[in-house]
């Protein structure tokens, strides 16, 4: 079944994987993860009706309960995990992906992720099995976790006055919170929940699904402008001029409310990609800097190892210490503007944040089509070191090579034939030389 991803299960629904494959992996998970209960949500795409109905199915087959929480949010199924004591979850939904896939995205016991390394290829051998139906059926139980759910954001709520913001809810899952969060001042557009997603794609960090956001931004002069992607579980910010911000920037701004506002020293996390900026930015707040691997079946697991007050992603997952350990969304975008309302009472604008902590020119992600992954990421690698000894050198996720001016990550793709590679340098010279070298020594493997 092509569905089972590293972080979750995620296709072309009735290509990749269908009903029967969605009926098993109901049937199963009980099993899997030794529980009588499990919660189940699910998003607005089209097939998500169907998907839901054998899910459930599968579950009271295997003599389970199945806890239905209706339309939500991932992040509101992560709560309701932990909230609830299920030791089993599972969210419907293919995130930011276009409307013709679909997937699932599994919790056990606190919210943590089940991931391919930490049971989802256990359930993939399963799902191969004949379903033999032996014990009693369970039942399906109604749940109501908005409730508690939006309980909790409005704990982190300010009062909104003096901002201008306008918020691009991507006709996702966002739509369900977004205005009772942030009421009724800011500029809406494509807040109507569809899963056809009739405007544009759910993924904000292509920029052209961006490009409405910061056309409004810019019409209403509004200080900032917020776009949620499908699942409500990422977000991403425009500035004042219409310009995108990097999201990685972002976990350095959070440490504005996590180690200044509320005094809470500790351990941060960014993922391997991260700019060498969050760091010195975060360090001179008090906070330690981690690094780990990208996707929250890494990031939520090592937050919580470490024991981190917060993190974040380059894709524009944030994670919080009093969410579980896992990302939300809405509860990062409620931060993030907070930061920024404060800000602008000092006479700081969204942009002007922003320039106080890029400090260094960057390539953006760039991805090359090539089969033979490690060799192509070996020939760069060894290229650089054997020239010049790497003040740091990382080797969990691809490969990070850092030198004093500059640093560059090439790692694989764990669902497609791609190498990505991004780099940082602190000229727009010496990056442009060490792209082009990169791009010389990975030519003879590109496809």
């Amino acid at each position: 079944m092509k569905g089972f991803k590293a972080y979750d299960i995620r296709g072309v629904y009735n290509k990749d994987f269908d009903r029967v494959n969605a009926y098993k992996i109901g049937f199963y998970l009980p099993q899997l993860l030794k529980t009588d209960k499990v919660l189940v949500g699910r998003d607005a795409r089209i097939s998500s009706p169907e998907i839901h109905n054998y899910l459930m199915k599968g579950i009271i087959d295997a003599g389970a309960d199945a806890y239905d929480a209706g339309l939500a949010t991932t992040p509101m199924i992560y709560f309701g995990t932990a909230h609830a004591n299920f030791d089993a979850s599972v969210m419907i939904t293919a995130s930011h992906n276009p409307a013709k896939y679909n997937g699932m995205k599994i919790s056990r016991t606190n919210a943590l992720p089940v991931g391919y390394d930490s049971g989802l290829s256990e359930l993939e051998q399963l799902v191969k099995e004949k379903v033999h139906i032996t014990r009693e059926r369970g039942s399906i139980k109604n749940i109501d976790l908005k409730t508690p759910y939006l309980e909790f954001l409005k704990s982190y709520v300010p009062d909104w006055d003096g901002l201008n913001m306008v918020i691009d809810c991507s006709n996702g899952m966002a739509g369900l919170f977004a205005r009772d969060i942030f009421g009724d001042q800011p500029h809406y557009i494509y807040e109507e929940i569809d899963g056809a997603f009739p405007n544009h794609e759910p993924n904000p960090l292509i920029q052209e699904n961006v490009a409405d956001l910061k056309k409004e931004v810019k019409a209403k002069n509004a200080d900032a402008g917020v776009i949620f992607d499908g699942d409500g579980d990422r977000v991403m910010f425009v500035d004042e001029k219409g310009e995108f911000i990097s999201p990685d920037l972002l976990i350095a701004l959070l440490g504005h409310y996590f180690l200044e506002e509320k005094g809470q020293k500790g351990p941060v996390l960014q993922d391997i990609r991260t700019s060498q900026a969050v760091k010195n930015y975060i360090e001179k707040l008090g906070g330690e800097m981690h690094m780990w691997r990208v996707g929250r079946a890494y990031a939520a697991l090592k937050l919580r190892e470490i024991d981190g007050v917060f993190g974040g992603e380059l894709a524009g997952h944030y994670y919080f210490r009093d969410f579980f350990y896992s990302d939300s969304g809405m509860l990062a975008a409620i931060l993030i503007m907070r930061i920024l309302k404060q800000k602008k009472a000092e006479g700081y604008t969204f942009s002007q944040l922003i320039d106080k902590i890029k400090a260094f020119e960057n390539s953006g992600e760039i991805n090359f089509k090539i089969e033979q992954k490690k060799e192509a990421m070996d020939e760069v690698k060894d290229f650089f070191v054997n020239q010049s000894e790497p003040s740091a050198f990382y080797d969990f996720d691809g490969y990070r090579v850092e030198y004093p001016d500059w640093w560059f990550n090439i790692r694989p793709s764990n669902t497609e034939p791609y190498l990505r590679l991004l780099l940082e340098a602190n000229s727009k010279e010496l990056l442009e030389e060490k792209t082009q070298k990169i791009k010389e020594l990975l030519k003879p493997y590109e496809k």
